[in-house]
């Protein structure tokens, strides 16, 4: 019995490593995409080109920073983290998960947009915090769903991981629609 449960043991192990590794296979390969990638600074989203996009970009990552905020109160409200509230009932499951594919797709011509106009670059301090936060945003999404889906994870997990995704469009947004709607400056880059 011992000589079977040995490789199974391995198997199990072999498949936890390489789902650790999908994250930061991701990460890497779109930095190194956007490093390698030469950019195409006339490149058009939704037909806007140049400032146009970059406003459209904005307004759409305004909205995807709007969503990441639901799916923060709907997450705590699911697991009664809200004051007062108690813990929320399927309905609420439901719209968490449907907000978290809307916020995924807004994202999708975003992060389209950005890698093959601009590539990533580490020019100043801002433009290397956008590069860095968009790389490792698909990253971090792939190491919530692989969260999500294996309930073996320690409780620390879950919230370690959404609060990851939520910090990482915060800091898009701040560097990128920030920057845009406040003038072409934010405080602190």
């Amino acid at each position: 019995m011992h000589g079977v449960e040995r490789p199974l043991r391995s198997r199990r192990r072999a498949r936890g490593v390489l789902w650790m590794l999908l994250p930061v296979a991701v990460t890497a390969g779109l930095f190194w995409y956007g490093r390698a990638h030469t950019p195409d600074y006339t490149s058009s989203l939704f037909g806007r080109r140049f400032d146009d996009a970059n406003l459209l970009k904005a307004q759409l990552g305004t909205a995807l920073l709007g969503l990441a905020l639901v799916q923060l109160l709907l997450g705590l409200w699911m697991y009664g983290r809200l004051p007062g509230v108690r813990a929320a009932r399927r309905p609420v499951r439901t719209g968490h998960r449907v907000v978290g594919v809307v916020a995924f797709l807004l994202s999708l011509p975003i992060a389209y947009h950005c890698i093959n106009a601009y590539g990533v670059q580490v020019t100043d301090s801002r433009i290397a915090l956008h590069s860095f936060a968009g790389c490792f945003l698909y990253g971090a999404f792939i190491t919530k769903v692989i969260v999500v889906r294996h309930r073996r994870l320690p409780g620390w997990a879950l919230p370690t991981a959404g609060g990851a995704l939520i910090v990482l469009i915060a800091l898009l947004w701040y560097s990128a629609a920030l920057w845009r709607l406040n003038g072409y400056a934010v405080p602190g880059l």
